[in-house]
């Protein structure tokens, strides 16, 4: 290896904390980075890490040189493109994480247009809600909605994800539609529980520019947004659900928007890249597409 795989090898050593999952992200066998450090090592002339049988962390030492290592391969990545033809098409596979809704419904039907218009780009589409290891699983960037943790990832926000409130007309036939939130306690909702800390969100809206909550009565409890929107579909209850996950259902008249003054406060939404990395040209034209993308498809769900 020149000193430039081996400066990648030992930050991606570093930031995976494991010689294995090292490996795996950068496609090379595990006995290719093991020797890779030890040559690293060898040239600079300190022990660079700590290796016990279940982690590997940087010595005072290493972490010294983990972090100018980041600025050496930002600084040769940056003049190895210094002199390249912006024009030219992006080559490479990325690693994408996105919700599972958003995934489905609005990335994956419109990749066509993407791929299309970079074919020398692969799209390995992780499709979750939970909390990924950007570094970790050797993924690109992330999509994520709601407020952020302070995590040293890159963070670019792209929009706010619009919130609505909904019910059946069968529900409505039923129970009257609510005129204001002092109506909420003569109704059921469709209880939402976290999947990860199984709390039942609480119902909210914003009033002169406060936010307001409630607990509400409802018959059914759920933990995804697909459970959700059955339930309401089939007149359990009002359920507050992002605009775009129920425009078709509003477009059909299965749905029917309730409280139109006197919505939750939307979401952010935010892509992350791991802090280690130096955005490659197919990142950065992924990056700005899925923006345009989402803020023509969900940002402005509300307003259709």
């Amino acid at each position: 290896m020149d000193r430039i795989d081996l400066f990648r090898t030992f930050v991606r050593v570093v930031e995976c904390a494991s010689f294995t999952r090292a490996a795996d992200t950068l496609g090379m066998p595990r006995s290719s980075v093991s020797a890779a450090i030890a040559e690293l090592e060898s040239r600079v002339g300190a022990r660079l890490l700590n290796r016990t049988t279940r982690k590997v962390s940087a010595t005072p030492d290493g972490a010294a040189f983990h972090e100018r290592c980041l600025q050496v391969i930002a600084d040769v990545e940056e003049t190895e493109n210094l002199f390249l033809n912006r024009q030219a098409q992006p080559v490479g596979k990325l690693r994408i994480d996105v919700p599972g809704r958003i995934g489905r419904l609005i990335l994956a039907p419109a990749l066509p247009e993407f791929l299309d218009r970079y074919p020398g780009v692969e799209i390995d589409l992780g499709v979750t809600d939970r909390a990924i290891d950007l570094i970790g699983e050797g993924v690109d960037c992330a999509l994520r909605v709601g407020p952020l943790p302070d995590s040293g990832l890159i963070a670019r926000g792209i929009g706010d994800l619009p919130l609505i409130n909904v019910a059946s007309p069968a529900y409505l036939s039923r129970h009257g539609t609510p005129e204001s939130p002092a109506d909420l306690s003569g109704h059921l909702a469709v209880n939402y529980a976290s999947p990860t800390t199984g709390r039942v969100e609480p119902w909210e809206w914003v009033e002169n520019g406060t936010a307001q909550t409630m607990e509400m009565r409802g018959r059914v409890t759920v933990n995804s947004a697909e459970a959700s929107i059955a339930c309401c579909l089939a007149g359990l209850g009002l359920l507050q659900i992002p605009a775009y996950d129920v425009r078709r259902h509003l477009e059909a008249g299965e749905l029917v928007e309730v409280l139109p003054r006197h919505r939750a406060a939307p979401l952010p939404m935010t892509l992350l890249y791991p802090h280690r990395q130096h955005l490659s040209r197919r990142l950065r034209v992924f990056a700005d597409w899925l923006e345009d993308l989402l803020k023509r498809e969900v940002v402005s769900s509300s307003a259709r």
